[in-house]
């Protein structure tokens, strides 16, 4: 009875043993598989409108003197953006300052006062590329002394922008289902599709004016380059 017992006994523990080591987790050999890949596009495209940056310096012994000789040369510059064409709403005043100039002395005494420096200075945003060259002409002989630059845009560029992400996604599955292949699976389904930061580039060209001109000032808009850059992870099959 004792040898009976003892023989079941074991038994049992035995099966017991054989039930509790081949339960697994619940979804062991359900991992999930993915692949992620980050992938980008560009698109070429001529810009449409440019921003210049422009402005007045002026200079005289008293602050009053050089503030009346600025505001006149500023209000013929904006009166001649207006006569090119250019919308009120598109200029805009980005810089105002008044300061005091000194005689620094060599010879250790305290400087010395000698008149008043007033900048005023405007954005303004040319929409008919066609006039860019005569409204630079125009501004600079009214009396705009600093030119701070000039840079070109695309008006609707988000909306272009829009084949670049498209074709960015697209990019993206050829790399992934590539790579897929190689590993002997296939594509699942999208799992998470994240945007990166989007870049316009182009020719933004600087220059500081002079108070004289050529009566055509040459300029080349070229090209803006749109990118957009995605990156997308798939399930794998």
């Amino acid at each position: 009875m004792t040898f009976q017992f003892i023989r079941s006994a074991t038994a049992l523990a035995l099966a017991s043993f054989l039930i509790v080591t081949h339960q697994q987790p619940a979804g062991a050999n359900d991992m999930d598989r993915t692949v992620t890949v980050s992938a980008s596009a560009t698109i070429h495209t001529k810009p449409d409108a440019a921003r210049i940056q422009t402005g007045v310096v002026t200079q005289d012994t008293t602050a009053r003197a050089a503030l009346a000789a600025n505001t006149e040369a500023m209000a013929n510059v904006i009166d001649g953006l207006k006569s090119l064409g250019v919308e009120a709403k598109d200029i805009q005043t980005t810089n105002f300052n008044v300061s005091p100039r000194y005689n620094h002395n060599r010879d250790g005494r305290p400087p010395e006062l000698v008149g008043y420096q007033v900048t005023n200075e405007v954005s303004a945003m040319i929409r008919d590329l066609g006039k860019l060259g005569e409204i630079l002409d125009k501004v600079i002989s009214l009396g705009s002394n600093q030119m701070r630059g000039l840079s070109f845009e695309v008006s609707n560029a988000e909306i272009l922008k829009d084949s670049a992400r498209t074709q960015a996604v697209k990019n993206a599955r050829r790399r992934a289902e590539l790579i897929a292949k190689a590993a002997g699976a296939e594509l699942g389904e999208v799992q998470v599709i994240r945007e990166g930061v989007a870049t316009t580039d182009g020719p933004r060209p600087t220059f500081e004016a002079t108070r004289t001109a050529a009566s055509a000032v040459p300029i080349e808009s070229g090209q803006q380059s749109l990118s957009a850059t995605v990156t997308v992870t798939w399930a794998l099959d």
